[in-house]
């Protein structure tokens, strides 16, 4: 974990960006949104949310999904619920106030999961990795569209720069590929079935990770007491 982006920090962030979140990008992450849904649609079922935040995309999910949101922020949260009754969105099971790295759900509970520029804002990104491919079922798929930092030049070093204040903003703007691609190896019940620019001006990137049959995380199996 990131000792500099706990909890308490994150929460603190999403309750000041709550009110107007939808405004400030709504538009900016609008194509990355639109891609990683019709990502999640193709594998289509019982579809978790993680990062639901306003509840901005929920609409946007066809009529053979269901849906179950999460999130940390109850500000934020309560503008997703308000909307789920305002647009009638009969599609959504569910909204819960839930920390991404001890998820309430049983394991292979769902066909996909989604998360939406949620995986450089968590404290623990690995074990929020761990969670996801625990509740999805083998042959399931995560999907994850973010800002993935550069690896070099003048992009790179303006993120290094930019991360301690960053960090009261909410999130890590230098967060490297390597972070996940380490984790997937660690991991050895995923792999990576794409990873591909999206617009604008290719900023974000479209991870999809499958959830291998048959296979169980050793990472998951220790922190439970099976390892050894």
């Amino acid at each position: 974990m990131d000792e500099d982006l706990d909890r308490k920090t994150v929460e603190t962030a999403y309750a000041r960006w709550a009110p107007v979140y939808d405004l400030v990008f709504g538009a900016v992450f609008e194509s990355g949104r639109r891609i990683s849904l019709a990502a999640a649609e193709r594998v289509g079922g019982r579809i978790l949310e993680l990062g639901v935040g306003t509840g901005i995309s929920l609409s946007s999910y066809g009529t053979n999904t269901r849906i179950v949101g999460i999130d940390i922020s109850e500000p934020m949260l309560r503008k997703a619920q308000e909307r789920v009754v305002r647009d009638g969105l009969a599609g959504v099971e569910g909204l819960a106030v839930m920390d991404a790295a001890r998820l309430g759900f049983a394991d292979a509970s769902f066909d996909c999961a989604v998360a939406q520029f949620v995986i450089t804002t968590v404290p623990d990104p690995e074990t929020t990795l761990d969670e996801l491919a625990r509740v999805v079922r083998p042959g399931g798929e995560i999907v994850l569209v973010n800002h993935i930092g550069a690896e070099a030049g003048l992009r790179a070093s303006f993120e290094r720069w930019f991360a301690r204040r960053a960090r009261r903003l909410g999130w890590r703007p230098e967060f490297p590929f390597k972070r996940l691609s380490d984790w997937a190896r660690h991991h050895g019940g995923v792999q990576l079935a794409e990873r591909r620019a999206v617009p604008p001006l290719g900023m974000f990137t479209l991870l999809r990770f499958t959830r291998l049959e048959g296979i169980s995380s050793a990472r998951t199996a220790t922190a439970r007491g099976g390892g050894t």
